[in-house]
């Protein structure tokens, strides 16, 4: 639960704007009378004006009756109310009374701010001015959230980009025709997409082979292309279709291998 401090006083804030009224009658003869305090404001002709009209500006299921028969009891000697019977008679929302660790009377902004008047004018000054300072902390933590959400976003739309780029393509029907110089050419094609010297002519600035710039998931999907390779040559499979097959089972391996954390691993 965030706090403020006004005058060295610690005002609680909860959600949606809600001030201690607790905290703030503290502030004025500690916390034996902030029961009372509270009371003998809430009971007050000009305050049950003031919370009666924000209720029925902000709460449709505000019971108007009950409010006119308190506001017309106000200023007699036996009129009596808390902020429970309040809350229980009109079904207000504007103040709230918790138990437990954190608990008190509650109130929202608006209403917490007119309580700090009748408290303290000074005070009142001081709590606006330490509850847009927190306003102001929250927003900025907001904003830093929402650019921390947004690079976490753009990192995975990089890292799909780099899979998708890594996953080898489906070979279309042209590529799988093609009549290949070397084996290692036809697991250059099924992994890479090209053949060595398509990779040479394409990159001409870049020294070596195309396997020289493989990273590690891909290597070790070459070396079981390889093996898988050997076995269709000794079934007699037609190169076209190795190339096909090869293809196939590269793009499901590089698929398993970059899901992979311990890939990643031996890459760091």
């Amino acid at each position: 639960m965030p706090k403020i401090k006004v005058l060295d006083t610690q005002i609680s804030v909860v959600k949606d704007d809600y001030i201690s009224l607790t905290d703030i009658a503290n502030s004025k003869d500690g916390e034996a009378r902030a029961a009372d305090i509270i009371k003998n404001w809430i009971r007050n002709r000009g305050t049950l004006e003031f919370i009666g009209t924000w209720e029925q500006i902000h709460n449709k299921d505000f019971k108007v009756v009950e409010f006119d028969h308190f506001k017309m009891s106000a200023g007699l000697a036996s009129f009596v109310l808390s902020p429970g019977k309040w809350i229980e008679s009109t079904n207000a929302i504007g103040i709230v009374v918790k138990g437990g660790r954190y608990g008190g009377t509650y109130a929202h902004k608006d209403i917490a701010f007119e309580f700090a008047s009748a408290i303290n004018p000074v005070f009142k000054l001081y709590l606006i001015k330490e509850f847009q300072r927190l306003k102001e902390d929250e927003q900025k933590k907001l904003g830093w959230d929402i650019k921390r959400n947004l690079a976490k976003i753009n990192y995975r739309i990089h890292t799909d980009a780099i899979k998708e780029n890594l996953v080898p393509k489906q070979l279309n029907s042209s590529q799988i025709n093609y009549l290949y110089a070397s084996e290692a050419d036809i697991l250059n094609v099924a992994l890479f997409g090209m053949t060595a010297k398509q990779w040479s002519e394409a990159n001409p600035s870049l020294k070596g082979n195309i396997r020289d710039y493989a990273d590690v998931c891909q290597l070790v999907c070459l070396a079981n292309l390889e093996s898988l390779n050997a076995h269709f040559i000794t079934e007699n499979i037609p190169q076209e279709q190795r190339v096909e097959k090869l293809n196939q089972v590269a793009i499901k391996q590089m698929k398993i291998l970059l899901a992979d954390v311990s890939i990643k691993k031996v890459e760091n």
